[in-house]
């Protein structure tokens, strides 16, 4: 279909179908089961990683029990294989009762009652990606009362079996949908991906008024060179794709890896540095349950957990590529702060990097800067003077910069959450950092 097509299909959809729900005012984060569990429904062979309530409950208590609530570890979410192969008399969409014998409401009440949120995957086509019931045009109201009746916090809408009509028309109306139900929902939209990604053929300014985010690009595997896929893709499109992004809709370049099989510790704190620079959700797929320390450092890293948050909502972009394969992302923050990562795509050896802020385009004055993976703070810093570094091969160096008068106002940083938000001038969400 061509973007004529997709331009008439637009006009003649209502813009009531907004949703403004106040939702996702920062990017969402949380665990999702898709990457690291996919479709394993085996609970007779495979009881503790099979698709079941079991697993679901377990990750809330990890969630609540662990410290990732507080840092804003906050959405649970079911993805494909949860349904029974047929709906129910009256039409809905069931969950299948040999591994979700409580049924969907009953898990959104264990999740609420540990201060979390339940999400759930349908899929805006004849059968979701792994065969289960789809959501065709004539089904997507009753599935969001369905959802809205258990009790479900977001919404991840899938494109699978289905073509660019079906689609321009249908996540518009489940949106409309969503919002019928007077329950506020998060609405997780695939469209782009099935339709390039990119401009003209994805009005970016349109999915931001119906979606609070959008899956732009490939689905993640875990491994590093998927990874650096993704970065790639979002850094060459970023004029087209980062101005799209902004409070309460989001671009997402897929789930976090780490703690999984695929990534050395370096290429993890790379996927955390550049998520967290392109204000990406935070959306865990790994095993809560056994996860080492070193990745739990770097996920509950409350530094960058706060640049990821950081109220603005201003997605980064890459700022240079250099010829020996070191390259450099920025980000904007509140208080006149800022986050700079530079990232080795080298193979061989930890390289040593010459740079100055002023080279980056910093204005002139005086600056300090936190190394966000090794807590040491550089002092004295202006425009001009002439840093080096050592960046591991596929590794990071991440800074939170800020003007040194911040500094003297205050000697340390400060991670604010909901107890200590009266601090700020602002109500921060949890992991929101601070310098005052």
């Amino acid at each position: 279909m061509g973007p004529l097509a997709v331009t008439q299909i637009l006009a003649l959809i209502s813009l009531t179908v907004a949703l403004d729900n106040g939702l996702l005012k920062t990017p969402p984060m949380g665990w999702m089961a898709w990457e690291r569990f996919r479709c394993d429904i085996d609970c007779k062979d495979d009881p503790e990683n099979c698709i079941s309530e079991d697993l679901f409950r377990d990750t809330a208590d990890r969630l609540a029990e662990d410290g990732w609530k507080e840092l804003g570890y906050e959405y649970i979410i079911v993805d494909d294989c949860w349904m029974s192969m047929l709906r129910d008399e009256h039409g809905r969409l069931q969950p299948e009762p040999s591994r979700f014998p409580g049924g969907i409401a009953k898990l959104a009440r264990y999740i609420h009652d540990r201060g979390l949120k339940l999400g759930i995957y349908a899929d805006m086509g004849t059968h979701t990606c792994m065969g289960f019931p789809g959501t065709t045009l004539d089904k997507i109201e009753i599935d969001a009362q369905t959802f809205a009746s258990w009790g479900v916090d977001y919404l991840k809408f899938d494109g699978c079996y289905s073509n660019p009509v079906e689609q321009i028309l249908g996540y518009p109306r489940m949106s409309k949908a969503l919002n019928a139900t007077g329950r506020p929902m998060a609405y997780s939209c695939s469209l782009p991906v099935y339709v390039g990604g990119l401009p003209p053929n994805v009005n970016y300014s349109f999915l931001g008024d119906i979606c609070h985010l959008w899956r732009n690009y490939y689905d993640i595997q875990d491994s590093w060179d998927s990874v650096q896929g993704i970065i790639e893709w979002f850094s060459n499109n970023q004029d087209d794709l980062q101005p799209a992004a902004g409070p309460g809709r989001w671009n997402d370049p897929d789930m976090l890896i780490i703690g999984n099989f695929g990534l050395s510790v370096d290429q993890a704190r790379s996927q955390m540095a550049l998520w967290a620079i392109m204000a990406a959700p935070l959306i865990m797929s790994n095993d809560l349950r056994n996860l080492d320390n070193s990745a739990r450092a770097i996920l509950q890293n409350k530094v960058a957990i706060a640049i990821n948050q950081d109220p603005m909502g201003i997605q980064g972009r890459r700022l240079l590529q250099e010829k020996n394969r070191i390259e450099v992302y920025w980000r904007p923050l509140s208080h006149s702060a800022s986050a700079l990562v530079f990232l080795s795509r080298r193979t061989d050896m930890p390289y040593l990097y010459h740079t100055s802020l002023a080279k980056l385009k910093y204005d002139a004055g005086n600056y300090e800067a936190y190394d966000v993976f090794t807590g040491s703070t550089v002092t004295g810093l202006n425009a001009t003077t002439q840093l080096t570094f050592s960046i591991n091969p596929s590794g990071v160096v991440m800074w939170y910069i800020y003007p040194e008068k911040q500094s003297r106002q205050r000697e340390t940083l400060h991670y604010q959450n909901k107890k200590a938000s009266q601090l700020t001038s602002h109500k921060a969400k949890p992991g929101h950092l601070t310098v005052l």
